[in-house]
């Protein structure tokens, strides 16, 4: 228990450390020192994917610390309802064995003026009691057998969580690699080793097709894009890929529709609409500056007068 406090503060010190970081570099408002221009001056962040993985483990660690916590804590309560059956057992066992003793004493005194017999009255007080004993352990085997699996299902959740957690790490390492490779090729595979892990990620699909029109490959950047188009309709980085596929077909008509689909609603792609090479084509049609200055006036009436 100490260990995983222990690392509860230190986690949760660094990921406090690391959120205000950004605050207390807005609020540094002093006059320019030597120590912040050479900051300002910085070529590359100050941290790097090793400190992100450092707390990507220390989560991980974490939640495998809970995990083996709240499977002692079932144990333990395990053991407390296994004893307090055994005690109600041996209460009812107790209590027939003494109602045996009261009716085989009141049988006595009742043969004795001449009711019935004990055999019959013994008779029926084991059938009772046999009766009663048997219902109050079928009740708590029923229990037992439901607390077993409940345990059974928490223990394959616990599993699950962990094997999605370390999916989840390893495509967070995959995404942090081909930010930083250059090389397309090398760039290409790691989107399919992320898509090998998750086939459903609609993000590596859309920037592999990104990275396919950067290879000149227009028509492998189309089938990319329909195939996330197909998992989430409302992606607006697959229509703003297929517009750039279309551009470097030479169908300004296609390119255009579906940049109108990827500019509504979203005000990101204005600048990188205009700065894209791959829309260099269509910088001269009237529809593409018309598109353009559109979406530069519903941005101005969008901010506050």
């Amino acid at each position: 228990m100490r260990t995983l406090s222990q690392r509860l503060v230190q986690t949760s010190a660094l990921i406090l450390l690391m959120s205000a970081w950004p605050l207390i570099a807005i609020s540094a408002t002093s006059p320019h020192t030597k120590e912040t221009q050479d900051v300002e001056q910085l070529e590359g962040p100050m941290y790097n994917p090793f400190v992100e993985r450092y707390v990507m483990d220390e989560l991980r660690q974490l939640r495998v610390d809970m995990n083996d916590m709240h499977v002692q804590l079932t144990k333990e309560v395990v053991n407390r309802e296994l004893t307090a059956t055994s005690r109600a057992v041996g209460y009812a066992t107790d209590t027939v064995t003494y109602f045996f003793y009261l009716i085989a004493g009141i049988s006595s005194v009742l043969l004795l003026v001449g009711w019935s017999s004990i055999r019959d009255i013994k008779v029926k007080v084991h059938d009772l009691a046999d009766t009663k004993v048997n219902k109050v352990i079928a009740t708590y085997e029923e229990r037992l057998k439901k607390l077993e699996e409940e345990l059974q299902r928490k223990s394959r959740g616990i599993t699950s969580a962990q094997k999605r957690l370390s999916q989840h790490q390893d495509i967070h390492s995959l995404w942090l690699k081909a930010g930083q490779e250059q090389i397309l090729s090398n760039r290409m595979t790691i989107y399919d080793q992320i898509l090998e892990l998750d086939p459903a990620n609609v993000e590596a699909m859309t920037y592999k097709a990104d990275a396919a029109l950067e290879m000149n490959e227009p028509q492998w950047a189309i089938n990319l894009c329909n195939q996330a188009l197909r998992m989430d309709p409302e992606n607006k980085h697959a229509f703003y890929q297929l517009a750039g596929a279309y551009a470097q077909l030479d169908k300004s008509a296609d390119a255009i529709e579906y940049l109108k689909v990827a500019l509504e609603g979203t005000e990101g792609y204005k600048d990188q609409v205009k700065n894209d090479p791959v829309f260099s084509e269509l910088r001269d049609n009237p529809e593409f500056q018309q598109l353009i200055a559109d979406d530069m006036d519903d941005t101005s009436e969008k901010k506050p007068s």
